[in-house]
């Protein structure tokens, strides 16, 4: 047996190493596609949080879009404001006792990550549009641009630059929270 420190990493790591790798290649891959996803949902809820209401626009428009940015709202505020252990426990237990849906680890570990990652990129999204200049939407406007083409081509590449930070930051959250994930079986690098 090893006496020395060294001695022990290269022991465990003959012993364990392709154990630990996959480990790690599953976490990483959990963590990219988690953030991928996640950076899609929030990219959309955030521009539909943003949505202006005109004042030449129905009553029944205005209502919905009121209605569709509440629902929104709550769903940001329930994933960000519980922890990604109980959403996993919710998701992958509540799913097979109520609806009856038997899904993997590996399925349950990549729809918790991204709709929680989902939920923390909505309020960047959100924050990275209201921080451009309201005159950069006037000047869309003024030379013909709807509402959609102004996001598109004018307010999302400024918002994405202000936002990029975020997305690592995102990134690495999800390769820490991916150990809660041994809750309902996931094994990634911490579990092996």
């Amino acid at each position: 047996m090893p006496t020395t420190f060294f001695g022990w990493v290269f022991f465990l790591m003959e012993e364990y190493g392709s154990v630990l790798l996959t480990g790690a290649g599953v976490t990483l891959l959990l963590a990219v596609v988690g953030t991928i996803l996640g950076c899609l949902i929030g990219l959309v809820v955030g521009i539909i949080q943003t949505i202006p209401m005109e004042d030449n626009d129905s009553a029944a428009k205005k209502a919905a879009i009121k209605a569709l940015q509440r629902l929104l709202d709550a769903y940001v505020e329930i994933f960000r404001g519980t922890p990604m252990i109980v959403q996993a426990m919710v998701v992958y237990y509540g799913a097979m006792s109520v609806f009856n849906i038997d899904m993997s680890p590996m399925f349950a570990g990549f729809f918790v990550v991204s709709i929680n990652t989902g939920a923390y990129m909505a309020e960047t999204v959100r924050g990275g549009i209201l921080s451009i200049d309201p005159g950069q939407t006037e000047g869309a406007k003024a030379i013909g641009m709807n509402h959609f083409q102004t996001m598109m081509n004018v307010i999302i590449p400024q918002a994405f630059r202000n936002i990029i930070p975020q997305i690592g930051n995102n990134f690495i959250i999800n390769i820490k929270d991916t150990s809660v994930l041994s809750v309902i079986g996931f094994a990634d690098l911490f579990f092996m």
